[in-house]
């Protein structure tokens, strides 16, 4: 891939991987850094420039390892400092409404599932490679996904759906 298939392929994709980043990490501070790792670690793949869409699905895959290398070194960052037991953090202000709080109590794989099915239009195939998963598997994990937010959605006034 020259320079000129890439800053293509980049300005083609750029904008839509930062908003995936972004929703799945939960950390819009940290995209831009995520956005750079999908990037060069793709490049370093050396990928083929013939097919666009497995190029896209390896950069998601890609982009998403990268988010999965930063939780863990995060965790262990916490687990070596002795600041996490005496930080305080503020709880989230009540029945503000957010829909964007209430997706990020969605675990990691749930909110990247949810995100490349509804946002990006993946099929199960896709988002099974993107994720490392079965594709069979994909369709549950989705119904799950799904059943989970409409519960924290629910719980926070958000749905129209009364239990």
């Amino acid at each position: 891939m020259d320079q000129g298939e890439f800053t293509a392929f980049y300005n083609e994709t750029a904008s839509a991987l930062r908003g995936y980043i972004r929703r799945v990490s939960g950390d819009g501070e940290a995209a831009d850094d995520l956005l750079q790792e999908a990037y060069l670690r793709f490049l370093r793949a050396k990928p083929a420039a013939e097919d666009r869409a497995a190029m896209k699905a390896y950069l998601y895959k890609t982009a998403t390892a990268a988010i999965y290398d930063r939780w863990r070194r995060q965790r262990r960052e916490r687990l070596w400092s002795l600041k996490f037991r005496f930080r305080e953090e503020a709880p989230p202000a009540a029945g503000t409404g957010d829909v964007t709080r209430c997706f990020q109590k969605l675990k990691p794989r749930e909110r990247a599932l949810l995100w490349l099915a509804y946002v990006e239009g993946y099929a199960h195939d896709e988002i099974a490679g993107t994720l490392d998963l079965k594709e069979k598997s994909v369709r549950v994990l989705l119904f799950r996904a799904r059943h989970n937010l409409e519960r924290i959605l629910r719980q926070n006034g958000l749905s129209e759906v009364q239990p």
